[in-house]
């Protein structure tokens, strides 16, 4: 099956005590921030890309190397065809008093301890990034 490569972002606040999650206005899911690689070979550069765009957060840090990578199905549509998404997940750092700008692919956006995250959504892929994401956090932080 045909796939493209994703790079997406666990990002967590300065303590590393709170991931920020978003409500994905296409997908209607909570989800972390990141896209389509769209030929940049640069995956750790794809995520802090799609990080910043999507939230708006200056001064973003990314801690390479990935940190989980997952292998899903994404479903026909009308332009394309049904295909995987190879997304590997980095760890990126906001700075102290981030403000978040969101663009117009979320609904909403929410700063989230793991057991808040966990109260919000069960999807298995988001909560295994978060708490991967926690880890990393508390062994470099």
């Amino acid at each position: 099956m045909d796939g493209h490569l994703t790079g997406s972002a666990a990002i967590v606040d300065h303590t590393g005590e709170r991931i920020l999650i978003m409500l994905h206005k296409k997908l209607q899911i909570w989800i972390q921030p990141g896209g389509h690689a769209d030929g940049d070979g640069n995956l750790p550069r794809v995520a802090l890309r799609e990080a910043t765009e999507e939230t708006g957060i200056d001064g973003l840090e990314i801690l390479t190397p990935g940190i989980d990578c997952d292998v899903h199905v994404i479903p026909a549509r009308s332009d394309e065809p049904e295909h995987l998404h190879l997304d590997v997940r980095y760890l990126i750092r906001a700075p102290r008093n981030s403000v978040v700008k969101r663009n117009h692919e979320s609904v909403e956006m929410r700063w989230l301890n793991f057991a808040e995250l966990t109260q919000l959504t069960s999807d298995e892929s988001t909560v295994r990034l978060a708490k991967v994401g926690f880890q990393v956090a508390k062994e470099q932080f």
